[in-house]
């Protein structure tokens, strides 16, 4: 499942977003008052701002007989923006993250999460990470890549495939197919991979309506969530971030065939 191919800039990528959050014991004051003095540390990079209440899904609680729905307390979520509202810096009193469609290297990536690590840590003081998790959802389009055609089973290895990547079965065939994992990995690492076939939906607005359009391209997900599970000192947040990401470089490399690779146009960093 690991592939330790030389790093490379892939001209025709393939990724929806990349997220990173890290998650911390919760901070009442982050939700008590707009953090003014982290936005005024972030703001030339991230100068656009918005303030969301958010619903947590219900749980179901109880045992037999007496199962119950709670509603989750409302979250204040913090969002700082880009100028072309590309990247985005959430906070809550729970975590900060940072996500972008954009992504093009982990050091372009790491440099503006260190920015904002360099504000929230110093401001909020959290006791230690309880989570340090990095995310690449990749969407795959044969027709971007100039595959109309090949089957999966000649891009992606055989255990992200399941069924679909025998020879004698028709990927045609297949209304829905996906493969989902949970394992350790080298560093104390560990990952959540979601892999399998779906349609792309996009938000289109229109007169200030939000609509989704589905595409009718049968595409190839690969989620791939790698993570810091345990309480991480502060001072570690640096090191344990490269680990995630080394990790997830070679989860990524391995899930891939040659194939899939040249297509996608490879330029050594």
């Amino acid at each position: 499942m690991f592939n330790d191919r030389e790093r490379c800039l892939y001209r025709k990528r393939q990724l929806l977003e990349v997220i990173c959050q890290l998650r911390f014991p919760a901070i009442l004051s982050i939700s008590a008052r707009e953090p003014a003095e982290f936005q005024e540390g972030i703001r030339g990079d991230f100068p656009q701002y918005k303030r969301l209440l958010e619903q947590p899904q219900p749980r179901v609680v109880g045992g037999p007989g007496n199962f119950r729905v709670e509603e989750g307390e409302k979250i204040t979520n913090y969002q700082f923006l880009s100028a072309d509202g590309k990247w985005k810096a959430s906070l809550t009193n729970t975590f900060v993250s940072l996500a972008t469609p954009a992504y093009t290297t982990w050091e372009d990536f790491a440099a503006k999460l260190d920015l904002i690590l360099s504000q929230f840590i110093p401001v909020y003081r959290p006791a230690y990470f309880e989570r340090v998790g990095l995310r690449f959802i990749n969407a795959f389009s044969r027709k971007a890549l100039d595959l109309e055609g090949v089957p999966f089973r000649e891009l992606f290895q055989p255990a992200y495939l399941g069924p679909m990547a025998e020879e004698d079965v028709r990927e045609e065939g297949f209304s829905m197919a996906s493969q989902d994992y949970e394992l350790a990995l080298a560093g104390g690492c560990r990952v959540k991979i979601h892999a399998g076939t779906g349609m792309l939906q996009r938000k289109l607005v229109e007169k200030n309506q939000v609509k989704l359009i589905q595409d009718n391209e049968l595409r190839f997900f690969l989620d791939n969530d790698v993570f810091m599970p345990d309480k991480l000192p502060v001072a570690q947040c640096a090191p344990a971030l490269q680990t995630v990401h080394i990790q997830a470089d070679r989860l990524f490399a391995g899930a891939i065939t040659d194939r899939l690779h040249e297509a996608m146009e490879p330029e050594l960093i």
